[in-house]
């Protein structure tokens, strides 16, 4: 026999006023909390302030830089070559055109006009100094830097240059490349000026420039 006075939860009356206000106040912790969740993900969408400086311009400090190094520094996520030649480099320059896909350089997406003001054969600013994208033009790997004039296992006749080992390209001192090879365009000139004697800033172009 059932206690008198006693009554089973489950059979009393629903509070449905109570039930509202449970449900409501439910929904609103529980968007609440979508909402401090969602604030990460919102904020991934958001560039990163690396991702903000990978545009900026660069400066390089050349004043170490002696006759046949490489400084190897980065702009919008691309390795920047900045090479000193050397005079033997530079006289033999010239001698390469009849095995070169475009010797004047005059695909003109790939290097800003003002770098082929002086002797288009050069592609710089300042003879002695080439400034190149690091990027093979085939599939974009990375060349070796074969500097020095003598044979190499893939040209006996090398007057210096870049080799990309993965698919046989070849590309002279000023980055201009070979007939023959995969390669179909000369390695990029970014746009760079000189700040003073030793400072070159990569991304910009000169004052006044065309």
């Amino acid at each position: 026999m059932a206690n008198e006075g006693v009554t089973d939860p489950q059979y009393e009356p629903v509070n449905t006023g109570r039930r509202r206000f449970l449900t409501a106040t439910t929904a609103v912790v529980g968007a609440v909390g979508a909402g401090f969740a969602a604030v990460p993900f919102i904020k991934s969408w958001n560039p990163s302030e690396r991702a903000k400086q990978a545009g900026a311009p660069i400066t390089v400090d050349i004043s170490a830089l002696e006759v046949g190094q490489r400084l190897v520094h980065e702009w919008r996520g691309q390795p920047i070559w900045i090479v000193r030649r050397s005079p033997a480099v530079l006289e033999a320059l010239p001698t390469l055109d009849d095995q070169l896909r475009d010797p004047m350089s005059e695909n003109p997406e790939q290097q800003p006009a003002y770098v082929l003001e002086g002797d288009p054969h050069l592609r710089s600013l300042r003879p002695e100094v080439s400034v190149l994208v690091g990027l093979c033009t085939h599939l974009g790997c990375a060349p070796e830097m074969k500097a020095e004039i003598r044979p190499e296992p893939f040209d006996a006749n090398w007057k210096g240059g870049y080799f990309c080992p993965c698919h046989k390209s070849k590309f002279d001192m000023s980055g201009r490349v070979y007939q023959g090879v995969p390669a179909p365009t000369n390695l990029i000139v970014p746009p760079h000026y000189y700040a003073d004697e030793n400072t070159i800033v990569v991304g910009v172009d000169p004052q006044g420039a065309a």
